[in-house]
């Protein structure tokens, strides 16, 4: 997403601008190119237009892929004609200007959004924020959010205001090697003395394309997050742009109207992607060939500076001064639209959204005329290199001292005094289930935030049950279970967990059920895979899940050959991304899932239970609480609006017990008849928007055993 200036010719050009040349020669003028800063504008445009909310450009994120074909090209145009020229790279010089063109800009951002972040956001993220500003620094936060984009503890998480630095990581780690390898290339030219070959570049190029290419497609079937934020599943779209660059000579002898012709299509291409593609393509895999060729075929067809081509539009004012001002709007866009709501104590909704891309573009407008422009045009910077690189290593190591610092931050202790320990009170209690009900009623009342909350915000990120650090609970894509066993280990009594992550979030309690009373607990869990036999759309996959099918499958056969003692199945009450087959009445096919399971099961001597579906609170409990420590009556959510699709819950409740199961119904072990406190005593009840803290779960094992036969 970089701001680029391209002087391939000896000598001062005529006009600041992007100018590019599209002659063999490394002397032959330079040319501005309209067409590009047009380009660029679009891109700019269908990213902001599509983070804000605007439906109808679903596939409006293809504007970063514009921007990666943008990239490539200009950089190896400026790149190629310096070898050609001198024979050579001066990789210090071309370092410097990328650090005095893109540091000073997104530094600022990074630091503008650390502080707006402290003060606005719920204290509970800004460590994360602080990590993601650390990795951003560097250029890395696309790998990080790659890995956490897998990690199925993280996938309901808010978007990080940092997350759009993404694109600009791909681009930077693009620019660190491929400068490196045409420097490489040259040498061992020089070294064999023969001239600069561009066949060699092209099949470099072609050959690098294509391997990026088919990894980008097979990992966007496999792992879809390392495929979106990979630079190895990127790299084909820059070297596309890259390829143009090297072709340009040619290209520029096209005939003008096949030119003309070409530009119409690639904006066709780009705008019918962005039309056509939303959240479910699969992207980028194949479907990301339709913008990169678009933004391809435009670049080319604009080398032969066909007049009636897209430069007939893009030449217009208001485009070459979005063109100008877009790297610096999509710095500042997204963290603006994610930080803003919550400063100004509203939800996020279209209109607010477009006022504040409005908003964000005169921001913009400012940073680039006090920044960016100033900075990447002084000329004491631009005299050595050693400058330039020395301004952006400071600036770097500042905003990485300021994002490390910030990152130690933590969310103190609560507000209030010193609440009951409710798990003292649980273990001790002659009738737990009134005893709890009490704890509970008495808890609806609480105004602040206890000061001996457990777990503490500080470490309610980390807590999740054992299962998921020693791998028991399988990722997304992994399909076979280890030997997981708990308890009593040696019992011939075995009692069976199989569900998603809401029925992970029930291990604390059976495993201290299963101590107490010598059962040998096994667990089958797996993220987002339900214990109902459905074949459901996985987005963090971005397609059908279909290992959670395999996994189940098996899961359920190895239960029934083991014929254990009490299999308990259960899983989160809602779509989970939404049944594949789309049939006509979700709530009877969710149904004959679960019987389809029981039935898998169901054998003489091994008890059924189905565990129903926990409460969901109002929002993010943590950062809930730890925005409204003084008043949690805000995170509070009624009770008639805490259990979702109350419908199909009940007619799976009355399915499962026409086939013999007991149903536990745990809804008031969260909720009086009206609302569901998320704090209990001092107990934290929730550690996201829908997972019990594993502290809530061990005090529910006396209740919970109690209802089990």
């Amino acid at each position: 997403m970089t701001s680029t200036t391209v002087y391939v010719s000896r000598g001062k050009p005529a006009k600041p601008g992007l100018i590019v040349t599209g002659a063999d020669s490394p002397d032959a003028p330079s040319r501005f190119r309209p067409d590009i800063e047009g380009m660029r504008a679009v891109a700019v445009v269908l990213v902001v237009l599509y983070h804000a909310g605007v439906t109808v450009l679903g596939g409006g994120y293809v504007g970063v892929d514009v921007f990666f074909v943008i990239s490539g090209f200009l950089i190896t145009t400026q790149l190629y004609g310096e070898l050609q020229a001198h024979h050579t790279i001066s990789v210090s010089r071309f370092y410097a200007r990328r650090a005095t063109r893109l540091l000073p800009a997104s530094i600022t951002v990074l630091v503008a959004t650390l502080v707006a972040a402290y003060f606005w956001l719920p204290p509970t993220r800004f460590p994360s924020t602080a990590l993601d500003a650390l990795t951003s620094t560097f250029y890395g936060i696309n790998w990080r959010l790659a890995a956490e984009g897998v990690d199925y503890l993280n996938a309901g998480a808010p978007p990080s205001p940092l997350q759009h630095f993404w694109s600009l990581a791909v681009e930077e780690q693009f620019y660190l090697a491929w400068p490196l390898l045409l420097l490489a290339s040259s040498l061992a030219w020089r070294w064999r003395r023969t001239k600069l070959s561009r066949t060699a570049i092209v099949l470099t190029l072609l050959a690098a394309g294509g391997l990026s290419f088919y990894a980008g497609v097979q990992q966007t079937r496999d792992a879809a997050p390392w495929a979106y934020f990979g630079a190895h599943t990127r790299a084909w779209e820059l070297a596309l742009g890259a390829l143009v660059a090297i072709l340009a000579p040619a290209l520029a002898r096209m005939p003008k109207a096949l030119a003309a012709v070409l530009t119409w299509l690639g904006l066709a291409a780009v705008v019918a992607s962005a039309l056509l593609f939303t959240d479910k393509t699969p992207f980028p895999g194949y479907a990301a060939a339709l913008p990169v060729g678009g933004s391809g075929l435009m670049i080319a067809g604009g080398c032969a500076a066909a007049a009636g081509g897209v430069v007939a539009v893009f030449r217009l004012a208001p485009l070459q001064w979005l063109g100008k001002l877009s790297y610096s709007w999509y710095l500042w866009h997204w963290p603006i639209l994610v930080i803003a709501p919550a400063a100004l104590h509203q939800d996020g909704n279209l209109g607010l959204n477009l006022a504040l891309a409005g908003a964000s573009l005169a921001v913009a407008a400012g940073s680039y005329f006090l920044i960016e422009n100033p900075v990447r045009n002084r000329r004491t910077l631009k005299a050595r290199p050693v400058r330039g690189i020395s301004l952006g290593l400071a600036l770097s190591l500042c905003a990485a001292a300021l994002a490390f610092g910030g990152g130690r931050l933590a969310p103190g202790p609560g507000a209030g005094g010193h609440a009951t320990d409710t798990a003292a009170v649980m273990a001790t209690a002659s009738d737990p289930a009134a005893q709890l009900a009490k704890l509970i009623a008495d808890s609806t009342g609480t105004a602040a935030l206890p000061g001996n909350l457990t777990p503490g915000l500080a470490a309610v990120a980390k807590d999740s049950p054992a299962i998921y650090a020693n791998g028991c609970h399988l990722s997304f894509t992994a399909t076979k279970n280890p030997e997981c066993a708990y308890g009593d280990t040696a019992s011939k009594t075995t009692v069976a967990l199989v569900g998603d992550s809401h029925a992970a979030q029930w291990f604390p309690a059976f495993e201290l059920i299963a101590q107490q009373r010598h059962w040998r607990l096994v667990v089958h869990t797996k993220s987002a895979c339900p214990a109902a036999s459905v074949l459901v759309y996985q987005s963090a996959l971005n397609r059908a899940y279909n290992e959670c099918v395999q996994w189940r499958d098996q899961t359920l056969d190895s239960i029934r050959a083991a014929k254990p003692a009490m299999v308990v199945l259960t899983n989160n009450g809602t779509d989970t991304g939404g049944l594949v087959d789309k049939p006509a009445d979700p709530d009877k096919a969710w149904t004959d899932a679960w019987v389809a399971s029981l039935r898998k099961v169901k054998q003489d001597g091994t008890k059924l239970i189905v565990l129903s579906d926990t409460p969901y609170p109002k929002s993010n409990v943590p950062d809930c609480v730890s925005q409204h420590a003084d008043d949690l009556a805000e995170c509070v959510r009624d009770a008639d609006t805490a259990l979702v699709l109350p419908k199909r819950r009940q007619m799976i409740a009355t399915a499962a017990a026409a086939e013999g199961a007991t149903v536990i119904d745990p809804t008031a072990w969260f909720c009086t008849a009206r609302t569901c406190p998320v704090v209990v005593g001092n107990i934290l009840v929730y550690r996201d928007d829908s997972h019990m803290t594993t502290k809530y779960a061990t005090m529910l094992a006396p209740v919970l055993g109690a209802q089990l036969p």
